[in-house]
């Protein structure tokens, strides 16, 4: 898969987790979307490494709920870290 639909997978799964995750969400878009990002790597790294599944193709369903449940794990993650700073 190519870098431009990565990102796209990243930005889409970010805005799904986003919708995913209970609470009020106090990041920007722009926060959402590059952590969508890291978590569609953190995805498909772990569905590399547990699953033998890495993000192949951009049309699988494999491949959305990687992206989807890695960017659900960074979004917890940073809500978790932001929301005690505060």
């Amino acid at each position: 898969m190519g870098w431009i639909a990565f990102i796209v997978l990243g930005l889409l799964a970010g805005l799904i987790a986003r919708w995913i995750l209970p609470g009020k969400q106090t990041s920007s878009i722009i926060i959402t979307i590059l952590l969508g990002i890291v978590g569609a790597l953190l995805g498909g790294w772990l569905g590399s490494v547990l699953f033998d599944a890495p993000l192949e193709d951009f049309f699988s369903i494999q491949t959305w709920l990687l992206a989807i449940g890695g960017s659900v794990i960074v979004l917890a993650i940073y809500g978790a870290v932001m929301g005690k700073k505060r």
